[in-house]
């Protein structure tokens, strides 16, 4: 995932910072415990495709 391109995504619901998960392929949003799909090598933002995160799963500490 390019750094310059994680520098300005930001999540479509809550406008948070955004924390890659590369083993995942995921862009993780922290607030909102919403992970967003990566595929192709092209983020998909859309809330509807988001997955939400389980009440025991980790976030990422670093975006």
């Amino acid at each position: 995932m390019d750094k310059k391109l994680l520098d300005i995504l930001r999540c479509p619901v809550c406008k948070g910072v955004l924390y890659y998960d590369k083993a995942a392929a995921e862009l993780i949003c922290r607030g909102d415990r919403l992970a967003f799909p990566i595929k192709d090598d092209i983020p998909v933002m859309l809330e509807e495709e988001a997955r939400e995160l389980d009440a025991d799963e980790e976030v990422p500490e670093t975006g």
